[in-house]
């Protein structure tokens, strides 16, 4: 029987630093953590991990080829990733940012690379204190539902994950908007969530009818 995970509470816009303190040793060290923010729960692990990595993709059933977005705390962050952040994409950090948006771009490696930087008081403590890119699909397997609370991640992911932060539930309950910004400066929506088309193309004086 798989050991059950560690249930941080911590309700309320200021967390317990000591709570989140333990949750970011624990992803530190290879570990797997559960943690809010204001659209679904997420699954957090150091993105520069593979075997923590390796573990997710185990867990969340999904290929070893399909990335995972990047969350943050800080634009700065970005740096070690890409080469430079288009114009467009600024656009979409100042307008968005913190917020429900995951932006895509290319990759110094080469390949495109997701980036989220959230607008929730635990999820910024969190990954603050954790001070590396965390890797942080939804807190689901592959096709299930995200979950907006922890008794929903629990029902599919209790023994899996090796720590959990409560933070009530989420405030939007719809999963981020992922975008990516190509290279002519044009957009491309993965995937429309809370944040919907229009008001992206609005956001960078694009037509919001034209065609993708």
């Amino acid at each position: 029987m798989s050991p059950l995970p560690r249930i941080l509470t911590v309700f309320g816009k200021s967390p317990d630093s000591q709570a989140i303190a333990e949750a970011a040793k624990v992803l530190r060290s290879g570990g797997i953590v559960v943690f809010p923010t204001e659209t679904v729960y997420g699954l957090g692990v150091d993105a520069n991990n593979p075997v923590a990595v390796e573990r997710l993709n185990r867990l969340k059933g999904r290929p070893p080829e399909k990335p995972y977005s990047l969350h943050i705390f800080q634009v700065e962050q970005m740096r070690p990733f890409v080469t430079q952040v288009p114009s467009v994409a600024a656009k979409l950090m100042e307008r968005f940012w913190p917020g429900p948006l995951t932006i895509v771009l290319s990759g110094s490696a080469g390949k495109t690379v997701g980036f989220r930087l959230p607008d929730h008081p635990i999820a910024r403590a969190f990954l603050m204190a954790c001070a590396i890119p965390v890797a942080a699909p939804s807190a689901n397997r592959s096709g299930g539902k995200p979950p907006t609370d922890v008794t929903e991640v629990l029902a599919s992911l209790d023994g899996e994950v090796d720590c959990v932060l409560d933070g009530g539930p989420t405030r939007l309950g719809r999963e981020s908007t992922v975008v990516e910004v190509l290279p002519d400066g044009h957009l491309k929506i993965h995937r429309e969530g809370y944040i919907c088309r229009r008001d992206l193309l609005a956001a960078v004086g694009q037509n919001p009818d034209q065609e993708e």
